[in-house]
């Protein structure tokens, strides 16, 4: 979910009106899960329609998850989480992957169903993967994490690490900083949500924490004209043999 207010590209700008009074307010007990499905709802038609062909946009997604899939190889499942209208769900289903949706909102996965008929999708959270243990081969997480606390990072870490296999793959990508973004309203509609942004230390920290091995970290500029003017990042993190 790649969406912090824009400051040139037609989709995005204006998408997002930020709280800039509460700029400093950043959150220890984590947003409301149900309160960022029900944002989700109200807008998936929109959100479908403004970020559904972003990959096309971005090179670096593109060799990240062409490498991501050629690390996987015919290991299964794999799974997006944070699939929202399902592009990325359809990008790696395109390079041959088994892989499946999965995102908090039901309009959302309406969206993605029509956009990507073929591809499986459900509904579920990433804080409490309702997998077994050690039965996923790889997952992704395209700025899944954007609503969370650094709490609740951590939790969807362990959540990951946890489902997959040994030696299975998490990619992960972020917004980078230090600050909350509070928004009053997206894609037109009133709402009250924060955006995170997390440094890459933190995001290596918390990984490693949980026992994942980081394989490569990348951080990139923002494509102008195309996103948000945020630096991103992208991690490949590996479930090694043995702990767990």
């Amino acid at each position: 979910m790649d969406h912090p207010r824009g400051r040139q590209h037609p989709l995005l700008l204006d998408l997002l009106t930020p709280d800039f009074n509460a700029m400093d307010t950043i959150g220890t007990m984590g947003q409301d899960i149900k309160q960022i499905e029900r944002l989700y709802d109200t807008v998936a038609r929109e959100y479908a329609e403004a970020f559904s062909g972003e990959h096309e946009k971005k090179p670096q997604d593109q060799v990240i998850l062409k490498r991501f899939a050629r690390l996987i190889g015919d290991r299964r499942p794999v799974w997006d989480l944070g699939c929202g209208p399902g592009q990325t769900t359809r990008y790696l289903h395109d390079l041959g992957i088994d892989v499946f949706g999965l995102d908090l909102s039901t309009r959302l996965l309406e969206e993605a169903r029509r956009l990507h008929p073929g591809v499986h999708f459900r509904q579920g959270d990433m804080l409490a993967l309702d997998f077994k243990d050690h039965t996923i081969a790889g997952a992704v997480a395209f700025y899944a994490i954007v609503h969370f606390s650094e709490g609740q990072v951590r939790q969807a870490f362990r959540e990951v690490f946890r489902v997959l296999q040994p030696e299975g793959l998490f990619l992960l990508t972020y917004h980078i900083g230090g600050e909350t973004l509070p928004v009053e309203e997206f894609l037109g509609r009133k709402v009250k949500i924060d955006f995170m942004f997390f440094s890459t230390q933190f995001i290596q920290a918390a990984l490693a924490t949980c026992g994942f091995e980081i394989r490569d970290v990348i951080e990139r500029e923002p494509y102008p004209g195309v996103e948000y003017e945020s630096r991103r990042g992208y991690v490949l993190a590996e479930k090694p043999r043995g702990r767990w």
